[in-house]
């Protein structure tokens, strides 16, 4: 009976450090473009555990991509970023989001167009819309584009998850010629402005 309870004792003096040890995770949600172009950049950052691409903000149930193509569902391409605030801020998601895409394009991301390509922030929570509202703000006030920034910030509804095909696309189709010519190059530009907060 003694060793029962000493070992209760030992398992409640655990229990504690493990919780401690758990992660509060949080989830962004960012459309800037073709997710294949975008979903690698994010996947390198420090503090994100997974990025998933998919389509939000649209008014047709379960889209396909064939579907979000012809641009009549509503949906853009986004990815749904879950991470752990105590290692990357959402501040520091915004930036990269900001710096790795053109946010003064409507509907359009160079040779991407259509609405299913705008740009957009759909936030989860009134700090998010708040610090999204801020950072676009400034960004217009300091002249940092040479034209308005046209991104949408729009309250979270629905993710649905794109086709398994589109899920880690540059990292298992990297040899394909659109790998190559569009998104390796930003993928490597990114890196060398964000080195510091790349995974190792």
């Amino acid at each position: 009976m003694k060793g029962l309870v000493f070992l209760s004792i030992i398992i409640s003096a655990i229990l504690p450090s493990k919780q401690l040890e758990a992660k509060e995770m949080d989830v962004a949600t960012f459309g800037n473009g073709c997710f294949w172009c975008t979903e690698a950049i994010f996947q390198d950052l420090k503090g994100v555990s997974k990025v998933e691409s998919g389509y939000s903000g649209g008014q047709t149930l379960d889209p396909t991509y064939k579907e979000v193509c012809t641009g009549t569902t509503g949906h853009a391409e986004v990815l749904q970023i879950t991470y752990d605030p105590a290692v990357i801020s959402f501040d520091e998601l915004l930036e990269v989001f900001w710096k790795t895409h053109d946010p003064t394009t409507l509907n359009r991301q160079g040779n991407d167009v259509g609405t299913q390509y705008r740009s957009v922030v759909f936030y989860h929570s009134d700090e998010q819309k708040a610090l999204a509202e801020k950072y676009k703000k400034e960004l217009n006030a300091s002249g940092a584009f040479n034209d308005p920034i046209v991104t949408e910030i729009t309250a979270f509804d629905k993710f649905y998850v794109a086709e398994d095909y589109h899920q880690n696309y540059y990292n298992l189709n990297g040899s394909q010629p659109y790998c190559n010519f569009v998104i390796k190059p930003k993928v490597e530009k990114f890196r060398k402005v964000f080195k510091d907060k790349l995974k190792d």
